[in-house]
C-alpha cells in the first residue's frame, strides 16, 4: 500500500486526459495521457491517486474509468472529496480563474500537506498572494506546476548559472514563445525568473488580442491573449519578451548575454548552445553535465513523474519546495504588468500597487 493518498480537482487535460495542441484532438477527453498529474502519480512509488472531483458527472466517469478510480473515489464537487477522502496531496487542475477558490478550499477543508497546483498560479496577483498566505498559515506546501522546473537539464543549468558562474553577470535576455500569455507563455516567463533568480522591477507591455484556443474551447470569451514587452529585472537585467505568435510558427527560445558568456536555448527545435567569453572572444563550449538539448518528447514527458516524486519527497520531509507559490507569482506579475501597461500606455512598477494587484486576467 502506498504511503500517501492523492486526489485531483478537475478532470480536464492536464489532470490526465490530454492537452490542446499537444495531443491528438480526437483523443482529448477520451484517452489518458502520461504527461499529466494522474500520469505522474501513476509512475511514482509511495503515492496513489485515490480520488477525483469534478462538477461534470460524464467527465468524472470518463476520467475515473480511464485511470481506474473506484466509484467511491469519484466526487461530484470538490468539497465532498476534501471532506471525506483523507488526502495527503491535492492536485488543482481546474482553469486558472478557479485556482484561488480550489487551493484555499483544499488547504482549509482537506488539510493536506501538499497542494500541487497547475500554472499559472491564479488569475490575479491578489488571488495568488491570498493562496500563498493561506497555505503558509496552515502549514501546507503550495507547489506550482511550472513543469520545466521539474526537468533535470533545466535544474542543472540553474546550478551552472548560479553556482559555477557560467554567464557571469547577466546583462540581457531575449525570450520568445507562443501565445497566449496565461495559458502558454507563463512557461517561458517562469524559466526567465528561475534561471535569473530575479523578480521584475519595471514592465512595459503590449497585448495583441489574439487567442488560438477560442474556437477549440467552445468560443468561450477570456482575456488571455498574445503579448509581450520589455522587463527590467531587480538584478538590472534588461529583458525583451515576445509571446505574440501562433503555435505553428513559434519556438520557445531564450538568449542570455552575460559578462562571462552567452547562452542560446531553443526548446522546440532541440538546440542548446553556450559560448564562453575568452579574452574578448566568444568560444563555443559544451554545457558541463548536460547531454544534448531539452526536448518535449523526453524532458517534458518526464516532468510529471519528476514532479510527483518531488511531492513524495516533500511529504517525507526530504526536500525543499523548488517551485513555490511565491516564485510562481513572479511570472504572473509580469503578465498583469503587460496588460496594465498596454491599456494605460505607461510603465508599470513591480511590486504592483493596489488596485493593480486586483486586475484579473481570465484564461482556462
Amino acid at each position: 500500500m502506498a504511503r500517501y493518498r492523492a486526489g485531483i480537482i478537475g478532470t480536464g487535460g492536464i489532470a490526465g486526459m490530454g492537452i490542446l495542441g499537444m495531443h491528438d484532438e480526437e483523443d482529448i477527453g477520451r484517452e489518458k495521457v502520461r504527461s499529466s498529474h494522474a500520469g505522474g502519480y501513476d509512475e511514482t512509488d509511495g503515492v496513489e491517486l485515490v480520488a477525483v472531483a469534478d462538477v461534470d458527472q460524464e467527465k468524472l466517469d470518463t476520467f475515473g474509468d480511464a485511470w481506474e478510480i473506484p466509484e467511491e473515489g469519484r466526487y461530484l464537487g470538490h468539497e465532498a472529496m476534501l471532506e471525506t477522502a483523507d488526502l495527503d496531496v491535492v492536485s488543482v487542475c481546474t482553469p486558472s480563474y478557479l485556482h484561488h477558490d480550489h487551493v484555499v478550499d483544499a488547504a482549509e477543508i482537506g488539510d493536506p500537506d501538499v497542494i500541487w497546483c497547475e500554472k499559472p498560479i491564479a488569475a490575479s496577483v491578489t488571488e495568488a498572494e491570498e493562496m500563498i498566505d493561506v497555505c503558509d498559515d496552515l502549514g501546507v506546501e503550495l507547489l506550482v506546476n511550472h513543469s520545466f522546473r521539474f526537468t533535470e537539464k533545466l535544474q542543472r543549468l540553474h546550478d551552472l548559472v548560479h553556482e559555477e558562474d557560467l554567464l557571469g553577470e547577466v546583462k540581457s535576455v531575449n525570450a520568445q514563445f507562443r501565445r497566449e500569455l496565461m495559458r502558454n507563455s507563463t512557461h517561458v516567463l517562469d524559466m526567465l525568473v528561475y534561471l535569473l533568480d530575479a523578480r521584475a522591477e519595471t514592465v512595459s507591455g503590449y497585448i495583441n488580442g489574439e487567442n488560438d484556443a477560442v474556437d477549440a474551447l467552445d468560443g468561450s470569451a477570456v482575456d488571455d491573449a498574445g503579448g509581450g514587452g520589455h522587463v527590467v529585472m531587480d538584478d538590472g537585467t534588461f529583458t525583451t519578451i515576445d509571446c505574440t505568435v501562433a503555435r505553428d510558427v513559434s519556438s520557445m527560445a531564450l538568449t542570455f548575454v552575460g559578462t562571462e558568456g552567452k547562452l542560446y536555448l531553443n526548446n522546440d527545435d532541440g538546440e542548446w548552445r553556450y559560448w564562453d567569453l575568452e579574452d574578448g572572444t566568444h568560444v563555443e563550449a559544451d554545457l558541463p553535465g548536460i547531454d544534448g538539448a531539452w526536448t518535449w518528447d523526453e524532458d517534458y514527458e518526464n516532468a510529471f513523474p519528476n514532479a510527483a516524486r518531488h511531492v513524495v519527497d516533500l511529504l517525507d520531509g526530504d526536500a525543499e519546495n523548488f517551485s513555490p507559490g511565491v516564485e510562481a507569482a513572479r511570472s504572473l506579475e509580469i503578465i498583469v504588468g503587460f496588460y496594465v501597461s498596454h491599456y494605460t500606455g505607461a510603465h508599470v512598477d513591480v511590486p504592483l500597487d493596489r488596485p493593480l494587484r486586483d486586475v484579473t486576467i481570465t484564461s482556462w
